[in-house]
């Protein structure tokens, strides 16, 4: 009976997926067509061994207002062809490093028609694999010749791995936004955008509502059929004033959603943008700070930042493929590289962690592989990389991280990036042990990173492995008790290893950093929930100065 049960249930899913998949014509235009080049690609002379067609389909309204008034509403719907081409084998392919060049590429562009007219269509994936398997071609053979005149490579590990076949799909969604649900979204960036006109000291500010329902698709020579879809909202506010000695400060404040009913109730949105112009007011006057190097707090916000820039990009596997990059961790594994009370998780299979929504979230990758969650480091030790279909040393498979904006090819990438400990501390403990530190060292004051917008790091072996994160809310905390004093004027600076071994305890409120990363492979989004950090010394330096003047004028409202 178990059995006679276990066969109708395979029967029904393949019959769902059938008809799934038969409900969306463009997948099996794609997959005809591939088929159909394919086919003949791997008969040529130097044959192709692997093709793939991805197709980013995108549906976009976009709102955005200042000061109480509409500025734009944009309808906006593309679909996107990327085309991967690999001749030669998986040992050497044309995707395999040229010492002393771009390892990326992507060749053209091209965008499908948003009907599903299939003569048009093939025409343009025809145009675009014609192209692409002769560029193709040519870099293999650019390869071979920097083999053959170059020193061998450190990393002996092949250029691509195979997959199995994969057969997913998710229904066919449509956004249906009506004009009367518009009418309601732009009364509320109408609203929201006007509170900031309150204040005389805003300078500028911005308030931006984005609703977009993605819809990827994915065929492979390899018979994968994958369509998965990406719904996501943004809504974003941003205020700034200038300060007398002309520096610019921003303040800004996101919410991300997979559907309209998720995002926060207007009195929740106007309470944080009031709290965010009163700080701005603040900021104005806040005083710049000398450099300074010492003990200082982190927001499970600022933390995450921190651990997305400094440490997320040195575990992406491709990087260490690269011999110009300086490959931090790539003989780490197994060794202690943070607090042993730390461990670093991504994880895509995740939408939302303790009651904050994940924007890195994804069933496959732009591989065609199943995203998986991945424990880089456990307790403190480092145990793993995030990997794709392009191998390194000790690390041959791929667990689903090959990411890449539309137009450009996957490598590794991040996901969801959570940090967890078995002793978080209270925020009063966490304090405690800072202000502590503060008083071993004999220092006045350390600092406090509430807010972070971003920053940069470089991995390259040519520039210094250094980081530079641009604050945005710091304050000063003193050891003696007095007040905590807004500052403004710097920067969070360093080396990573440097960093790493100083951090000494995590805990407090989490904290969630939603956000789009760029990279060699262009903007994907990514997440980070993290608790507030207790670092035993960090190191900061004034931020450039401003050209910027004061207005003559006072602002006319």
């Amino acid at each position: 009976m178990l059995q006679k049960f276990r066969l109708l249930m395979a029967f029904l899913l393949f019959v769902n997926c059938h008809l799934l998949f038969a409900q969306d014509p463009l997948l099996d235009i794609l997959e005809k067509e591939l088929n159909r080049e394919f086919a003949e690609l791997k008969k040529q002379e130097i044959p192709a061994y692997f093709l793939s067609y991805r197709v980013g389909e995108q549906s976009t309204v976009d709102i955005a207002g200042s000061f109480g008034c509409l500025e734009r509403v944009g309808h906006s719907a593309t679909r996107q062809l990327t085309t991967m081409m690999r001749v030669g084998s998986p040992e050497l392919d044309n995707f395999h490093e040229i010492k002393g060049a771009n390892p990326f590429f992507s060749g053209n562009r091209p965008q499908l028609p948003i009907d599903n007219n299939e003569d048009a269509i093939r025409q343009i994936l025809w145009q675009a694999t014609n192209e692409q398997y002769f560029q193709a071609i040519q870099r293999l053979t650019q390869v071979k010749g920097s083999k053959a005149v170059n020193a061998p490579n450190e990393d002996k590990s092949p250029d691509f791995v195979s997959g199995t076949a994969v057969q997913y799909s998710e229904p066919v969604l449509k956004m249906s936004l009506d004009k009367a649900s518009e009418e309601k979204l732009k009364n509320k960036v109408r609203l929201y955008s006007k509170a900031f006109a309150e204040s005389k000291e805003i300078i500028n500010s911005s308030v931006r509502l984005t609703i977009a329902h993605g819809r990827d698709y994915f065929v492979s020579s390899e018979g994968s059929k994958i369509v998965e879809n990406h719904p996501h909202i943004n809504l974003s506010v941003t205020g700034n004033v200038l300060a007398d000695d002309g520096m610019e400060l921003p303040l800004y404040k996101s919410y991300y959603a997979t559907d309209l009913k998720d995002l926060p109730k207007d009195e929740k949105v106007l309470a944080d943008i009031n709290i965010l112009i009163k700080t701005l007011e603040k900021l104005k006057v806040a005083p710049v700070v000398d450099p300074y190097s010492g003990p200082a707090l982190l927001s499970g916000e600022a933390t995450g930042v921190f651990f997305h820039e400094i440490f997320g990009h040195r575990v992406e596997a491709s990087r260490m493929k690269s011999e110009n990059d300086a490959q931090t961790f790539k003989n780490k594994v197994g060794q202690q590289v943070l607090n042993k009370n730390l461990s670093v998780i991504f994880d895509p299979t995740l939408t939302a962690y303790k009651g904050y929504k994940l924007s890195g979230s994804f069933d496959y990758d732009d591989e065609g592989m199943k995203g998986q969650r991945v424990n880089v480091v456990s307790k403190g030790v480092l145990t793993d990389f995030l990997t794709n279909r392009t191998p390194i040393e000790g690390f041959a498979k791929s667990n689903g991280h090959g990411r890449a904006q539309n137009g450009l090819q996957p490598v590794s990438r991040q996901s969801n990036l959570i940090v967890e400990s078995d002793q978080l501390l209270s925020e009063s403990e966490l304090r405690k042990q800072f202000v502590d530190e503060l008083k071993k060292q004999n220092l006045e004051y350390g600092f406090f990173f509430n807010a972070v917008s971003g920053g940069f790091t470089s991995t390259g072996r040519i520039q210094p492995n250094a980081f530079n994160v641009t604050p945005l809310e710091v304050y000063k905390i003193y050891s003696d008790g007095k007040p905590d004093e807004l500052v403004r004027g710097i920067n969070l600076v360093g080396t990573p290893l440097a960093m790493f071994s100083e951090i000494e305890a995590v805990g407090g409120e989490l904290g969630l950093f939603t956000g789009i990363c760029g990279a060699e492979s262009g903007g994907v989004p990514v997440s980070s929930v993290c608790p507030m950090m207790f670092v035993k010394k960090i190191e900061i330096q004034k931020k450039q100065k401003s050209a910027n003047t004061k207005p003559i004028l006072d602002r006319p409202f």
